[in-house]
């Protein structure tokens, strides 16, 4: 199955040294997910081969422009380009008013259906559920209403042992009651334990988005033992006094908070644009958490 995500922007409040707004792709068994839409998410999508034919869902951490400012050239786009089936936005529901005024004001009317989830940053939800993934929301500490998500895969069906069934001759008929954990009777009454024809699948991954936030133990059990926790990392620890006015988190904080809640490994990135590069704010984080790794612009992370 695939499970992974690439980073289409990694900026903070403006587009500088190359990098982007925020903006990922998460790729769950060929279903994309876009995860935040802050400006110049298309170009990103065009240069990364991100096609948006196949995003059904789009889900938005919070209202500050550096997360949304692009979705409605997105949609837009998506219009031009003759797209008829829905688009699944998770937000919050003052969006839906800044959307219908754009769409109102340019006097256009979508040839798609756009279908709302709206979050409540007070509390966690399980907004989506499929035969892949549960996603639910994250309430993070930020200046205004803002939640993470948290992507977990949905537990597969049990594996069988083909030598085994082939041994037995077991009819295809069967093959859904084993999968499921059923045991198997032969023809003459014996029993077979699943255990003896089965293997367990693999342990669920977990990713765990934690938008802009400051930091905050209030979310640390939702997102404990994350298989890749991404957070934000807007500035160095020696700005911890701005960090904290502006409900930001640093480096150092980021490598503590997944350090904390046992991840499997951190994604940094929201970086603040006095940071010309970013090995800095690398080290800081590595020098609690040494899992860590830059959220780069075009590179993608398997989740496993």
């Amino acid at each position: 199955m695939t499970f992974e995500v690439t980073i289409l922007g990694s900026s903070s409040a403006t587009p500088i040294f190359n990098r982007n707004p925020t903006s990922q792709v998460l790729n769950i068994n060929e279903r994309l997910y876009l995860i935040d839409c802050g400006e110049g998410t298309q170009q990103q999508m065009l240069r990364f081969d991100m096609k948006a034919s196949r995003i059904d869902h789009i889900l938005i951490s919070h209202l500050h422009g550096d997360h949304y400012l692009g979705l409605v050239g997105l949609l837009s786009s998506m219009h031009l380009n003759g797209r008829k089936k829905p688009v699944i936005l998770v937000c919050p529901a003052p969006l839906k008013e800044i959307i219908d005024l754009q769409l109102h004001y340019s006097d256009t009317e979508l040839q798609f259906p756009l279908e709302y989830i709206f979050t409540d940053a007070q509390k966690s939800e399980v907004v989506i559920v499929n035969n892949d993934v549960i996603i639910e929301t994250i309430p993070l500490d930020h200046r205004i209403a803002c939640t993470g998500f948290l992507f977990k895969e949905k537990k597969r069906l049990r594996k069988l042992i083909k030598e085994k069934i082939e041994s037995l001759d077991i009819s295809v008929a069967y093959y859904s009651i084993l999968k499921k954990g059923g045991d198997y009777t032969d023809e003459n009454g014996k029993v077979y334990k699943n255990e003896e024809l089965t293997i367990d699948s693999a342990e669920p991954k977990t990713y765990a988005y934690c938008s802009d936030t400051m930091y905050n133990e209030n979310y640390f059990t939702q997102i404990s033992n994350a298989t890749l926790l991404y957070h934000e990392a807007t500035f160095l620890n020696d700005m911890l006094d701005r960090a904290v006015i502006t409900h930001h988190t640093t480096a150092l904080q980021a490598g503590e908070i997944a350090l904390k809640t046992n991840a499997g490994k951190l994604l940094i990135g929201h970086f603040s644009a006095r940071y010309r590069t970013l090995d800095e704010l690398l080290h800081e984080a590595q020098s609690v958490f040494p899992e860590t790794e830059l959220a780069i612009e075009g590179k993608t992370f398997v989740i496993e």
